[in-house]
C-alpha cells in the first residue's frame, strides 16, 4: 500500500481538483483507493459526499477529527477502517472495473486539533518528551500500517491542509511519497523550496527520536514531484509567464511532472456539485475532452513514477 500526501503551503492551487481526479481515475483503472481528507476546509469531502449526508451520518463521530480527538483526550483511537465511507454516486462507475474509492472525511473543527495536540508534547524528562513526540507525530503512520494489514488498498491519498501544523506532520511522517500541486506563479512556487526544507527537518527530528525507540521505525518520505495546475494554454503550451515559473521550479532540484492541469473554472467548479470528478465524465465539447485526456495522461505518469 502506497501512501501519498498531497500538499502545498499556498491554498487555492487546485489541490482538491488534483486529488479527486487522481483518485477517481486510479479507481477506474481497477485500483482500490482510500482518500484521507485532513484539510479543515473539507473541500475534498464535499466533492464526494453531500453536506446533508455528512451532517446526518459523519459529523459527530466518523471524521478524522474524531480520531485525533481520541489522541488529544488520552483515549484509544478507533480503527481508521471504522471511519471509511464508500460514496455511492462515484463508486457505481467502478463496479465492472474492479476498483473502489473510499473516503475518510474532514471536519471544520480540525483547525483546533493542533492546539490540543500541542499540549501533549511537554514532558518532565527527555525520555517522556521522546515518547510524547513519537506518539503525537507518528500515530497516523502506525494506524495506517494496521489498515494496510486489514484492507487491500493499493494507495492512500492524504489531502493535507495548506500549513505545517501537527496534523500535516502526521500525514508527512506517514507518507511514502509527497505530491505538490502548484500554480506557476510567484506565490504558489515560492514555498516549494521551503516546504522541501521543512520536510527534511521534520524527518530528521522524527528519526532522531525513532532511532531510540523500538516501537517506531524511521520515516523516509520522498518528493514524487510537482504537478502544475491552472495552466493557461497558448499555441499548445503554457503561456510564457507560466513557463518561467515552471523552469524556475525545475532548477530547485524537485521532480516536475511533464503533464499539467489546464485552467477551466467552468468544468472544474461544477464537478464537486455532482459528486463526480471531471475525469469520469464524457464531453462533446472538444476543450473539455482535451482536459479529460490530459488528466488521464497525468495519472499514467503518476503511476509510472510510483510503480503502481
Amino acid at each position: 500500500m502506497e501512501i501519498v500526501s498531497v500538499i502545498n503551503y499556498k491554498g487555492g492551487v487546485g489541490k482538491t481538483t488534483v486529488t479527486s481526479n487522481l483518485a477517481a481515475e486510479l479507481a477506474w483503472k481497477g485500483k482500490s483507493v482510500l482518500i484521507l481528507d485532513m484539510d479543515a476546509q473539507a473541500s475534498l469531502t464535499f466533492s464526494f459526499v453531500t453536506p446533508d449526508y455528512w451532517e446526518a451520518n459523519l459529523k459527530e463521530n466518523r471524521t478524522i477529527k474524531s480520531w485525533f480527538d481520541c489522541i488529544s483526550q488520552g483515549n484509544s483511537t478507533m480503527p481508521l477502517s471504522d471511519l471509511r465511507v464508500r460514496p455511492e454516486a462515484v463508486n457505481k462507475y467502478f463496479k465492472t472495473r474492479g476498483g473502489c474509492l473510499d473516503i475518510i472525511s474532514s471536519h471544520l473543527g480540525l483547525i483546533n486539533v493542533d492546539l490540543e495536540l500541542a499540549t501533549l508534547l511537554g514532558g518532565a524528562s527527555p525520555s517522556q518528551t521522546q515518547k510524547k513526540y513519537l506518539k503525537v507525530h507518528g500515530k497516523l503512520r502506525e494506524e495506517l500500517s494496521k489498515l494496510a494489514l486489514e484492507m487491500n488498498y493499493d494507495i492512500v491519498l492524504i489531502d493535507c491542509p495548506p500549513n505545517f501544523n501537527i496534523v500535516t506532520k502526521n500525514a508527512l511522517i506517514a507518507s511514502d511519497k509527497i505530491l505538490v500541486p502548484a500554480k506557476p506563479d510567484y506565490l504558489s512556487t515560492l514555498g516549494i523550496d521551503y516546504l522541501k526544507s521543512s520536510v527534511e527537518a521534520l524527518v530528521e527530528d522524527f528519526n532522531f527520536y525513532a532511532k531510540k525507540d523500538e516501537e517506531f521505525h524511521e520515516a523516509s518520505p520522498e518528493f514524487l514531484g510537482v504537478v502544475f495546475t491552472m495552466i493557461q494554454i497558448s499555441s499548445g503550451k503554457p503561456i510564457s509567464a507560466q513557463r518561467q515559473y515552471i523552469s524556475q521550479t525545475k532548477r530547485l532540484g524537485v521532480p516536475v511532472f511533464d503533464s499539467v492541469f489546464r485552467e477551466n473554472k467552468t468544468i472544474f467548479a461544477d464537478a464537486p456539485r455532482n459528486g463526480m470528478p471531471v475525469v469520469l465524465n464524457s464531453y462533446s465539447n472538444n476543450t473539455y475532452s482535451d482536459i479529460v485526456s490530459e488528466i488521464e495522461v497525468f495519472v499514467g505518469e503518476f503511476q509510472t513514477k510510483l510503480g503502481l
